[in-house]
């Protein structure tokens, strides 16, 4: 079973990250869609505290003992997931940045074209 200072400590990680995440989306320093993402990986961490009974029996069945490292585990999981889900969003970034550097580049040439 997950102890109660194990349970605070995650539900605090939690609160902490959904306050930041909050904050720098409100000052526009990150597009709604990452928003989302973050908050759906806190979500995950808030359900590991809410109903522990559930994790700890998946924790036993896995093989961890104790909790706190089938919580690091997650943490970990985590982490993994939104750096895969940040990495796909950054590529689909560059090709639509190359594919506008093209663009460009086309309707300078056409430009000089006309001006001749």
């Amino acid at each position: 079973m997950m102890s109660d200072n194990l349970i605070i400590t995650i539900i605090a990680i939690s609160c902490i990250l959904f306050l930041i995440v909050t904050i720098v989306l409100k000052r526009g320093r990150i597009p709604e869609k990452y928003a989302l993402l973050w908050y759906f990986m806190i979500a995950i961490l808030l359900l590991v505290a809410i109903i522990p009974g559930v994790f700890s029996y998946i924790a036993s069945k896995l093989g961890f003992y104790p909790m706190s490292n089938f919580i690091i585990g997650i943490f970990i999981g985590v982490l993994i997931l939104l750096t895969m889900a940040l990495t796909v969003m950054m590529a689909g970034q560059k090709k639509k940045t190359t594919l506008l550097i093209q663009e460009i580049s086309l309707l300078k040439e056409e430009v000089k074209k006309q001006k001749k």
